[in-house]
């Protein structure tokens, strides 16, 4: 447990080293800019967990979990030997 001066008010706080601690004076989180960029980093996460091709959902059963973790295996080879000829067609003339 340590202090964090608050990015708001100027005053040191006790804190935790969690984003959510509030600032013992003005009651407003001790993350700052911090919280602000683990809310963007959590935000990008989920976003690209969905954009795969065939997207895993939490209420999937087994089956379709297995069937859709393995297209999306395939869909890496195939995506991985696509790019492989791009840069082997664009090695090529140079």
């Amino acid at each position: 447990m340590g202090e964090k001066k608050c990015p708001h008010c100027g005053e040191w706080s006790k804190w935790t080293t969690d984003m959510q601690d509030t600032c013992e004076h003005c009651g407003k989180p001790l993350g700052g800019r911090d919280l602000e960029y683990q809310k963007i980093r959590e935000k990008d996460k989920k976003a690209n967990d969905e954009q795969w091709i065939f997207h895993i959902k939490e209420g999937d059963s087994d089956l379709v979990k297995g069937l859709k973790k393995a297209g999306n295996f395939f869909y890496m080879i195939y995506m991985g030997i696509l790019t492989f000829l791009a840069w082997v067609i664009a090695a090529l003339p140079g």
